[in-house]
């Protein structure tokens, strides 16, 4: 198996051990589960934000332990100030997150993605019942049916929804109930990351759905390339993160894109 399924195949096992843990009736008793949630969308468009969906990850299967020692608080703190979204890890097994590092970061009034492998509806609800505002599918592990009927649950619990797609092939898993189309620049079976996937398939993603480029962003000179293309969000994971100090990084290298994009 490559990596991919190997993840999948866990989370298949994780998730029927959470249903046992606690029902979806238990999960949409949570305060969290009635709260309303914010827009990504609408933080994306916020000419005062930079476009930035900055990631709290511990560690990741290509190359371990990243960052084991800043908080979930202090991190996302940081990255409220001026990013669009937070994006936090909830995937224990092979990114050293949980659904509590989620709850942690809910303190914070800016759109939270749920980060994570979504192959079951429960997860979907328990996302909810955590408090994040957007998930993401992965189309390289969902039919188009799986994906259909997902976002279809995602927006009826008042949750947008991110997919994610590496090549032409998974452009066709893009439905109606999908908010904002993802390329992943890391090839999710191999891990090889290649930049220019985002640039190839940015003029295919249809009208209407926001465009975000994820993985390989490490320089301001990267989001530029990728905003002047057509991208109105850039996610990045490990770049602030392998840092001592990733609140620190988030700063300077904010300052540093301000100053490219006057």
């Amino acid at each position: 198996m490559n990596i991919l399924e190997t993840i999948v195949a866990n989370k298949k096992i994780e998730v029927e051990s959470k249903k046992l843990e606690k029902s979806i009736s238990d999960l949409e008793m949570s305060d969290l589960f009635q709260r309303k949630t914010l827009s990504l969308h609408e933080f994306l468009l916020d000419k005062n934000r930079t476009g930035i969906i900055a990631e709290y990850k511990r560690k990741s299967p290509s190359k371990g332990i990243i960052n084991n020692i800043s908080t979930v608080e202090d991190v996302t703190k940081a990255y409220a100030e001026y990013a669009s979204g937070i994006s936090v890890l909830t995937d224990e097994k092979f990114f050293g997150g949980n659904t509590n590092d989620l709850l942690k970061a809910r303190f914070n009034q800016i759109p939270i993605l749920r980060k994570d492998f979504m192959i079951d509806e429960y997860q979907i609800i328990e996302a909810k019942s955590i408090g994040a505002d957007v998930i993401l599918l992965i189309a390289a592990c969902l039919t188009v049916q799986e994906v259909k009927q997902f976002a279809s649950l995602a927006k009826r619990l008042g949750l947008e929804v991110l997919l994610e797609i590496h090549n032409d092939e998974e452009l066709g898993h893009i439905c109606d109930d999908i908010d904002f189309v993802g390329v992943n620049n890391r090839n999710l079976k191999t891990f090889i990351v290649d930049i220019d996937t985002s640039l190839h398939l940015i003029n295919k993603i249809p009208t209407g759905k926001l465009a975000i480029a994820e993985s390989g962003i490490s320089n301001v000179d990267t989001i530029v390339t990728l905003h002047n293309a057509g991208f109105k969000g850039f996610l990045i994971g490990e770049n602030f993160m392998k840092e001592p100090n990733p609140s620190v990084a988030f700063a300077s290298f904010v300052t540093q894109l301000k100053t490219k994009l006057e």
